[in-house]
C-alpha cells in the first residue's frame, strides 16, 4: 500500500470516529503529543490498514504519525507548530503474548505484553536526526538515526569529495528523550520451579518516566533486534528488545478480571448471614483449628481503608500480623496458603533476604555503567501482601528496612547518587520461632522472640501458637491429618469457598467496598478503649491499650465490614474486632507477674511490674561503670543488683533483654558495657 494511501486511510479513521475526534481535541487542549487509538477501532475500520499496522508497524506507524500531525494542524496550527512531533499510539494488539512465549515469529510485529517493571534507567537523549557538516566545504547533510544501531557519519562528502570530513553539529541535530525499562513476568504467572523471564523495553519521548519500578504494565510495542551486536568475528546471535508504542500502568492491586458471572456469585455469597465464618473456614482448611488466627489473616487479606487527614498525614489501612509459635504448628503452611490466595503476594524468608532484596537495590548497568533502581520484595508487593517467614532469623541490619515499610509504607533509598522514595503499601504477614526453641509462658513476648520491640510494636496483631498436649484436640488433629492422607475429605472441607473464587471475592471487596464507621461501631470501640484505659491505676502500673491499638481496632472493624461487602461498619463488626484484639492480648499482652493486661510487654518489652527493677539495674550499671571506668563484670553486677533489691535471676534476665535491645553489649565474655557510655 502506498504511503499516501495509508496516510489518507488513517485520516479517514480519525475524522470518521467521534471517539477518536474527541481525543484529538483533548490532546490539543492538554498539549499532548500522543493520540491513543484502540486496536479494535482499527480492525473494525479497515482490515487492510489493520494488517499493515500489526504486521509491518515500522513502515506504517511513522506515516500514521504524520497523518495525526496533519489533522492537528488543520484543527490548531499553533499547537502543531509548538509540539512539532505527534504519535499514533495503538493500544492493544491481536498478538497478545506472555513474556516467556516471545519467539522469532514476533520480530517486527506489533505485540502486546504484560509484566512488572523491575528496573529503570534515568532518562537519556536519543539522537533522532543527526546534522553533519563538511569541514572542507561547509556542505550540510541530515540523517535519520535508528535505535540500537551504531552512529556512522557519511564517509565521503557528495559535493567536494573529501573523505572523513563530516562532523556532527550537536546544536542543530534533533533529540528525543529515551529510557530503558526491564519488564519481568508477574510472580503469580510463573510456572512452578521456573526463573522469571524479562525483556528490555525502550520508551521514547512522552512515554519516558510514565511508570516506575514495581508498577504492573501492559505494553504494546514493536519487537526489534539490537543490531549493534552484529560485529565481525562475532556469532550472528542477537538479543531482542521492545520498542514501546503504547504503555499503560494497570491497577496494581487487582490485575484479574472479574466476569459478570463471578460478580453474581460474589454478591450471592455476601448475602449469606454467616459469610464471615465461611471466609474464615475457607482459609487453609487443611489446617485444623486456629480459628482466631485464620480470622486475623482474613482481616489482613481484606484490609482497612487508607485515610489521609486534612493536614496531609497518611494513616495506613493495611493490617500487619505476626505469628509466633512452637515448631510444627503449621505456621509456614498458613503463610504459603496466603501467598497463594492473596491477589498479589510476595513470599520471602528471613535468612534468604537482605535489606536491598526487601526494599530496593541500586544496580549498575553492564553496558553503560549507569546506576539504576531495582525493586525489591516489599516494593513488588505494593498494594498486596508481603509474606515473610522466619523473620527472627534475619540479620539486624537487614531488618531495619522493614520498619519504614510497615509504618510509613514507603521505602527510601539514598545510595550511589540515587535518592528516591518508592511505595511499599503492603500488609505484612510474618512468622517467627521462639528464641528458646519453645515458647516460655513465664516470659514476655519480647523475650520469647528474637525481634526488637520497635518492630514488634508495629504489628497490629501478634498470635502465639503453642503446642500443648490436650487429649481431645490431639485426637481431632490426628483424625484430620490421617483423613487427608487417606484421601477422604475431612469435615472442614464440606462448606468452603474455593481458593480461586475467594481470591476474586477479595479483589472485588478491595476494589469496590470502602466501608465507613457507623455511629454504633464508633461507640463500641470508644467504650472498649476507655474501659481498657481505666485499668491504669497511676504511675508504675500497667497500661492496657494505646492510641496505636485504637487505630488497629478501627482497621479490623472496617476489614470485618468488607468481608460482608457492607458500606457501613456496625457494632457487630466492632464486637468481632474487639474479640480478636482481646485474643491477641490474652495471647501476648498479659503481664506474667501481676496477671494484668499490659500492652507495654509488647510495645517496650518491659512490663510495668518489671520496670522498677529495670530502672534500678540501669542505675547500678551506670554507677559501676563510673567506678571501674570500663566494662562491668557480670558477677559483680548481679551482686550489686541483689543488694539494690533486684533478685539475681531477674537481674540476669534483664541483662539479656538489654543486650538484645541494643542497650548493652559484651566487649568480652563475662563483661557488659552500655552502648552510649
Amino acid at each position: 500500500m502506498a504511503a499516501e494511501t495509508v496516510k489518507n486511510k488513517v485520516k479517514d479513521l480519525i475524522l470518521s470516529n467521534e471517539k477518536i475526534l474527541d481525543e484529538v481535541l483533548n490532546i490539543i487542549i492538554q498539549h499532548k503529543k500522543s493520540l491513543e487509538i484502540d486496536s479494535s477501532d482499527i480492525l473494525l475500520f479497515d482490515k487492510e490498514l489493520a494488517e499493515l499496522v500489526f504486521e509491518r508497524p515500522k513502515q506504517a506507524l511513522p506515516i500514521a504519525d504524520e497523518a495525526v500531525k496533519e489533522v492537528v494542524e488543520e484543527k490548531d496550527p499553533e499547537t502543531a507548530r509548538r509540539l512539532r512531533r505527534f504519535y499514533f499510539r495503538v493500544k492493544g494488539s491481536p498478538y497478545s503474548t506472555p513474556l516467556r512465549r516471545l519467539r522469532s515469529d514476533h520480530i517486527g510485529r506489533l505485540i502486546r505484553v504484560e509484566g512488572i517493571v523491575t528496573r529503570q534507567t534515568p532518562p537519556k537523549h536519543f539522537l533522532y536526526r543527526a546534522l553533519y557538516r563538511c569541514t572542507q566545504c561547509g556542505y550540510e547533510l541530515e540523517l535519520l538515526q535508528e535505535l540500537e544501531k551504531h552512529v556512522e557519519p557519511p564517509s565521503r562528502c557528495p559535493r567536494c569529495g573529501a573523505s572523513k570530513s563530516f562532523v556532527l553539529v550537536t546544536e542543530l541535530s534533533q533529540y528525543i528523550d529515551w529510557q530503558k525499562l526491564i519488564v519481568q513476568e508477574r510472580p503469580e504467572e510463573l510456572p512452578p520451579g521456573q526463573l522469571p523471564r524479562s525483556i528490555e523495553v525502550v520508551l521514547l519521548d512522552d512515554l519516558v518516566d510514565s511508570v516506575k519500578p514495581g508498577d504492573i504494565v501492559s505494553i504494546t510495542g514493536i519487537l526489534d533486534l539490537t543490531l549493534s551486536e552484529l560485529k565481525k568475528g562475532r556469532p550472528p546471535i542477537l538479543n531482542s528488545f521492545l520498542n514501546a508504542v503504547h504503555l499503560e500502568s494497570t491497577n496494581k492491586e487487582l490485575v484479574e478480571d472479574i466476569t459478570k458471572e463471578d460478580e453474581k456469585r460474589i454478591v450471592e455469597l455476601s448475602r449469606r448471614p454467616d459469610v464471615r465464618d465461611l471466609i474464615v473456614r475457607s482459609i487453609a482448611p487443611s489446617i485444623y483449628g486456629h480459628e482466631e488466627i485464620k480470622e486475623a489473616i482474613a482481616c489482613l487479606l481484606f484490609g482497612g481503608n487508607e485515610v489521609v487527614y486534612p493536614d496531609g498525614v497518611r494513616v495506613r489501612g493495611d493490617i500487619h500480623v505476626l505469628l509466633v509459635g512452637d515448631p510444627g504448628t503449621a505456621k509456614s503452611q498458613l503463610l504459603k496458603f496466603v501467598a497463594k490466595v492473596a491477589p498479589r503476594a510476595v513470599y520471602t524468608t528471613g535468612k534468604g533476604s537482605s535489606a536491598a532484596g526487601l526494599t530496593a537495590a541500586v544496580v549498575r548497568d553492564k553496558i553503560t555503567g549507569d546506576f539504576y533502581l531495582e525493586a525489591g520484595a516489599l516494593v513488588l508487593a505494593d498494594k498486596g501482601v508481603a509474606v515473610i517467614d522466619e523473620i527472627d532469623k534475619m540479620d539486624a541490619k537487614d531488618r531495619v528496612a522493614i520498619h519504614e515499610a510497615m509504618e510509613q509504607q514507603t521505602v527510601s533509598i539514598s545510595k550511589a547518587g540515587i535518592v528516591a522514595t518508592l511505595n511499599a503499601r503492603a500488609a505484612v504477614l510474618a512468622a517467627a520461632n521462639p528464641a528458646f526453641g519453645r515458647y516460655l509462658p513465664n516470659r514476655t513476648v519480647a523475650e520469647n522472640i528474637d525481634l526488637p520491640v520497635s518492630l514488634l510494636s508495629r504489628f497490629d496483631l501478634i498470635f502465639v501458637v503453642r503446642d500443648e498436649p490436650q487429649e481431645d484436640f490431639d485426637k481431632a488433629v490426628a483424625s484430620h491429618i490421617l483423613d487427608l492422607h487417606a484421601g477422604y475429605l475431612p469435615e472442614s472441607f464440606k462448606d468452603i469457598i474455593k481458593p480461586d473464587l475467594l481470591r476474586k471475592y477479595i479483589i472485588y471487596a478491595r476494589r469496590y467496598v470502602k466501608p465507613q464507621l457507623g455511629e454504633d461501631a464508633k461507640e463500641r470501640i470508644k467504650q472498649f478503649y476507655l474501659e481498657m484505659r481505666k485499668r491504669y491505676q497511676g504511675p508504675g502500673t500497667a497500661i492496657a491499650i494505646t492510641a496505636r491499638q485504637l487505630e488497629a481496632l478501627i482497621r479490623l472493624t472496617l476489614a470485618e465490614a468488607k468481608m460482608r461487602l457492607s458500606p457501613l461498619a456496625t457494632a457487630e463488626d466492632a464486637e468481632r474486632a474487639v474479640r480478636l484484639y482481646l485474643a491477641f492480648l490474652k495471647s501476648v499482652g498479659i503481664d506474667m507477674e501481676s496477671g494484668a493486661v499490659d500492652i507495654d510487654s509488647v510495645m517496650t518489652g518491659v512490663p510495668a511490674s518489671r520496670r522498677e527493677a529495670y530502672i534500678k539495674l540501669a542505675e547500678v550499671i551506670k554507677r559501676l561503670e563510673e567506678a571501674v571506668k570500663g566494662p562491668v563484670k557480670v558477677e559483680a553486677l548481679l551482686d550489686e543488683a541483689e543488694k539494690a533489691g533486684v533478685p539475681r535471676a531477674e537481674a540476669q534476665r534483664l541483662i539479656e533483654l538489654m543486650v538484645r535491645n541494643g542497650e548493652l553489649y559484651t566487649p568480652r565474655p563475662g563483661y557488659v558495657k552500655r552502648i552510649n557510655a
